[in-house]
């Protein structure tokens, strides 16, 4: 009998492996992929700095050598592209993550980061900090507490229904979402038109210019959501089969549905908060995942973090190196994700579930 399910196991294993590229040992370098990602970002832009000088600036920070280079160079790797790149690739990950764990757990192809709310309440917080607090780091507070509020009460109101089924969560989250989107369109209405208006804007199409080692504090929430999703990821699988076969297999459904939201929101929250609203990240990177592993969230859910943090990487290297003006990261994932997303559907035929 042992051996016949270790034989069994080992032949799904194989037909995983060939029908998936990305499994076993394979998921090992596509982990560097982000890291090799932020190196790169350092040293490429519109001034170009060496890969030797950008080494040698990391290790006088940690104190390893001397470096005599001149100051702007070590300035602008440490203090500038630095922070910017590591807040692109945390907001990348913690994207990509709870739009999988959103579409494995609603069981919905079209679900995204944004889906209970999080993105709307976070741009009303934001707005709200512009145009009555001064802006400046009361719009990442603001962002991140409003991001969270708006999810709270999503889960409210889907409580309506005992249970809380998906699909009142799911409408819990348009009608937060609709009652968000027009208090921000109050917040533009009475903004500043020469000052607080375009801030207000500027945000809500998405950067991580203004980025800096004093907003790290968003990293927490992002890496205690995304460890909580990567240690459950499990009982997502669970969830993802139904409510009924994942009680079958001893998972306390609602408890742990409402674990892996809430982790699923913090994540988001703190990735709003730090860079505006980007869109089709949390979308599109999760669909890219299962085609490179399929729908086994021990391996989708890190390859697609580590995806989704590449993407968002390279994403804004390029926002910022090939255009005079920098163009915000929302507009340019939008025209990637949307095409991309209708090839997927075409060579997958809305199937892959």
């Amino acid at each position: 009998m042992t051996f016949s399910i270790k034989t069994h196991t080992a032949t799904a294993e194989a037909i995983t492996q060939r029908r998936y590229p990305i499994c076993g040992w394979r998921l090992a370098p596509l982990m560097l992929l982000p890291f090799i990602c932020v190196f790169a970002a350092l040293f490429i832009g519109r001034y170009y700095i060496s890969p030797a000088d950008t080494l040698n600036a990391l290790a006088g920070v940690v104190g390893l050598n001397r470096y005599e280079a001149a100051s702007e160079v070590a300035t602008l790797v440490v203090n500038v592209r630095l922070p910017r790149a590591l807040g692109a690739a945390f907001v990348g990950m913690a994207l990509a993550a709870s739009g999988t764990a959103f579409q494995s757990i609603f069981k919905n192809p079209l679900t995204d980061s944004g889906l209970l709310g999080v993105s709307n309440g976070a741009g009303f917080g934001a707005a709200f900090a512009i145009v009555f607090l001064g802006g400046g780091m009361f719009v990442y507070s603001g962002a991140f507490i409003f991001g969270v509020i708006a999810v709270v009460v999503t889960y409210w109101i889907a409580r309506i229904y005992r249970g809380t089924p998906s699909i009142m969560l799911i409408l819990g989250g348009v009608i937060v979402s609709s009652v968000f989107s027009s208090l921000l369109s109050l917040m533009k209405y009475v903004a500043d038109t020469d000052t607080q208006l375009p801030s207000i804007v500027y945000w809500l199409m998405g950067s991580v210019s203004s980025v800096g080692y004093e907003s790290f504090w968003a990293l927490i929430p992002i890496v205690l959501g995304c460890t909580i999703l990567l240690t459950m990821s499990w009982r997502i699988d669970a969830l993802s089969m139904g409510d009924k076969e994942a009680r079958s297999l001893g998972v306390n459904v609602r408890a742990e549905k409402a674990v892996i939201i809430g982790a699923a929101t913090l994540a988001t929250a703190g990735a709003v908060c730090l860079s505006g609203a980007i869109g089709w990240v949390g979308l599109v990177i999760p669909h890219i995942g299962r085609m490179l592993t399929g729908n086994d969230n021990t391996r989708l859910l890190p390859v697609s973090m580590a995806i989704g943090s590449s993407f968002l990487v390279i994403v804004d290297t390029v926002s910022r190196t090939v255009w005079p003006s920098e163009v915000p990261l929302g507009i340019i994932t939008a025209l990637i994700g949307a095409p991309f997303f209708v090839h997927l559907l075409k060579k997958t035929k809305g199937g892959g579930w």
